[in-house]
């Protein structure tokens, strides 16, 4: 990768400008799977990622998202998982490997956005660094719902800076439709822009156009809407849809307090960026490619501060939009000289940090254990198999990715996610008997009995701060339970009766 990276810092303006995109797309996949390798063997690297896992296979198994398992994400993200689980079965390696692809052609849509603002060369690298940060600094090298909602987004954006006609933008708004359909704050950019083309159709004089135009990339939002709801209607489940898409998201924002303050250090650090390239001139504010693009991160900022969180992960949403405008401003302001060369090079060769160490892991595990598939959502299902020990009742209080490995379906449809069971704002929209988290706790463990359960040395099996979660698991686990073996961090423990 090192000889990679040197060549291509030492190419030409001339050599950028004979690229191609089949060529920017083979450099950026190799370049994506040599970051991203080693992590196709890990349990999983956010829980979010079991989850969807879990609600795939499960309408792979001939259920509709929603029906038998629940979790709070729109239909498209386990549409994503459902159609790879489908084609080659259980398989990590696929599923971490069409994610890999996924980073790969995000960047090269961003790399195609940016042709249209600047140069080749600026565009390849910003493309470059979009693979290393929608890969990197975090639970990144899973595959999430903002890789697949971010990869939808920017095909749409690109189309958006390229193509000029009526199909094309109902096309865009196509694109735009499976982005909220699969993560639904990816809405507030697509009314931002909705507003800012009004705005642009009064001020300049083309009102009918752009009202035409936005009328179809309207239809092309929401007929991708409504072709999610289609498998409901024909069995009948229509409400359910409708509620668990849009009214469940809603009800457990509106029961959630996050201080908008948490997302203040990047709205703050953006701020500062772009002042600063407006006051030295070096990003174009007047172009409406970069109004575009600025309207697009803006709305998905709004939506952190409405969310009043911004985890790692949900950065993804803005890497190739904030990238392009930043790799046009260090363009203009860093002198090409030959002295940063070297700099960069090994800038580069440093930046996969994490891919190097994971390398390790896997290698340390293949002599230790003798595979290189590693992580206790992995090893505790192998130990629970080896000396077979009750699956069709067991509850995984932590790894539920065991649930996938093991070939079974969670206790109840609220404990899809773990988490989810303590939510009880989400309850009427589970069609669940239980209306409440504890009674559902209460229900899992004293009606259905798990003959095993899974949790986590050294952590509380539910948040710290839901005090009465804890207090009855706590007590009932050490009345009724017995811890049988430890397997790295998993915890199994088997039922006294």
């Amino acid at each position: 990768m090192g000889a990679v990276l040197k060549k291509l810092i030492s190419l030409s303006s001339s050599n950028y400008k004979n690229l191609d995109w089949k060529t920017v797309l083979l450099i950026l996949f190799l370049v994506a799977f040599f970051i991203r390798f080693p992590f196709f063997f890990r349990d999983y690297v956010d829980r979010d990622e079991s989850t969807f896992i879990i609600m795939a296979q499960s309408w792979v198994n001939g259920h509709l998202p929603y029906t038998k398992l629940w979790d709070l994400k729109p239909p498209i993200t386990f549409l994503f998982f459902a159609v790879i689980i489908k084609i080659f079965g259980k398989s990590f390696i696929a599923i971490r490997l069409f994610g890999t692809l996924l980073v790969a052609l995000t960047a090269l849509f961003t790399y195609g956005m940016t042709t249209k603002i600047a140069s080749k060369k600026v565009a390849f690298w910003v493309a470059l660094f979009c693979v290393f940060f929608q890969s990197l600094f975090g639970s990144l090298q899973g595959v999430m719902s903002e890789h697949i909602c971010t990869f939808f987004f920017t095909v749409g954006a690109y189309l958006l800076l390229t193509k000029d006609h009526g199909k094309w933008y109902f096309l865009t708004g196509l694109f735009f439709g499976l982005s909220i359909m699969s993560k639904l704050n990816m809405a507030y950019p697509v009314l931002g822009l909705g507003i800012y083309f009004l705005w642009e159709g009064f001020t300049h004089k083309r009102l009918k156009a752009n009202l035409k135009n936005l009328t179809l990339m309207g239809l092309g939002v929401i007929g991708t809407i409504a072709l999610t709801a289609l498998p409901y209607y024909f069995e009948g489940k229509t409400q359910i849809w409708w509620q668990s898409i849009f009214e469940a998201p809603l009800a457990y924002s509106d029961s959630q307090f996050h201080s908008p303050l948490k997302s203040l250090p990047f709205i703050l650090a953006s701020t500062l960026f772009f002042y600063f390239a407006y006051r030295k001139e070096l990003v174009n504010f007047k172009s409406k490619p970069i109004q575009i693009l600025l309207i697009i991160f803006s709305g998905v900022m709004l939506s952190f501060v409405q969310a009043g969180k911004v985890n790692g992960h949900y950065l993804i949403q803005v890497y190739p939009f904030i990238l392009v405008l930043f790799g046009i401003a260090i363009s203009k302001f860093v002198p090409h000289k030959k002295v940063f060369k070297p700099l960069v090079a090994v800038l580069l060769l440093l930046i996969p940090m994490e891919a190097y160490l994971e390398y390790v892991n896997i290698a340390k595990n293949k002599i230790e254990k003798g595979s290189f598939f590693n992580g206790e959502g992995i090893d505790v299902p192998s130990y629970i198999e080896a000396n077979s020990l009750e699956i069709k009742n067991i509850f995984f209080t932590e790894y539920h990715i065991g649930y996938w490995v093991l070939g079974v379906d969670p206790p109840t449809t609220a404990a899809t996610h773990p988490s989810n069971i303590t939510r009880d704002v989400l309850y009427p929209y589970m069609e669940n008997p239980r209306k409440t988290g504890i009674e559902e706790l209460q229900y899992i463990m004293e009606v259905l009995k798990p003959k095993t359960l899974v949790a986590r040395k050294g952590k509380k099996i539910f948040d710290k701060k839901l005090v009465r979660y804890n207090t009855y698991i706590d007590a009932y686990l050490a009345k009724n339970y017995t811890l049988l073996a430890t397997v790295d961090r998993g915890l199994i423990y088997q039922r006294l009766e």
